[in-house]
């Protein structure tokens, strides 16, 4: 969320959107950088917390290179689900998986926010039909996993998409609608 650009793009044509992130130091950044827009609402939470806290019924929630990707699919598809309207949108995108490397994978350095000691973080990596598989599993529809290939020789983002069935079996909460949310 360094700049929260992706939160930007909803909140202009939305009533309301919220951008989320476990570092205070990147929240407050973005806080400042679109402090203009009213209807942006910046939290530093773990996306855990923050779903299963925050009531609203999200019309899409979105991850670039983010949440998704540092937290265990079988604990945050289940809250992600429960947190979308009906026919709402799960997206997100993550550096295209190293063959070979899938599931939780350790990943670690003195990267974020110029550490003096090193951190260790897990990160989840799947193929687009692992990933595919994992959120049928969830109870997600219309599924669209593929990687987008880099212009280079770098490697490419793994870009899905996922829908909330148009009718629960669990009724969510009843709660005020909200547009989008960056997790």
């Amino acid at each position: 969320m360094p700049e929260a650009r992706d939160g930007l793009g909803v909140a202009s044509v939305r009533d309301a959107d919220a951008g989320g992130g476990f570092s205070a130091v990147q929240t407050e950044r973005a806080r400042g950088f679109w402090s203009e827009l009213d209807n942006l609402e910046f939290v530093c939470a773990d996306a855990l917390a923050f779903l299963d806290e925050d009531l609203r019924l999200w019309d899409v929630i979105y991850s670039t290179w983010g949440a998704v990707w540092f937290t265990d699919p079988d604990a945050l598809f289940p809250r992600a689900l429960r947190r979308l309207a009906p026919g709402g949108i799960l997206a997100f995108s993550h550096r295209e998986p190293i063959v070979g490397q899938y599931g939780a994978q350790r990943m670690g350095g003195k990267w974020l926010e110029s550490r003096e000691t090193e951190l260790t973080v897990l990160r989840w990596q799947h193929t687009p039909e692992q990933w595919t598989d994992l959120l049928k599993r969830h109870g997600f529809t219309d599924i669209s996993a593929k990687v987008i290939p880099a212009p280079d020789d770098a490697p490419g983002t793994l870009l899905i998409t996922a829908k909330a069935p148009a009718r629960t079996t669990t009724p969510p909460l009843r709660s005020p609608r909200a547009g989008g949310i960056v997790v």
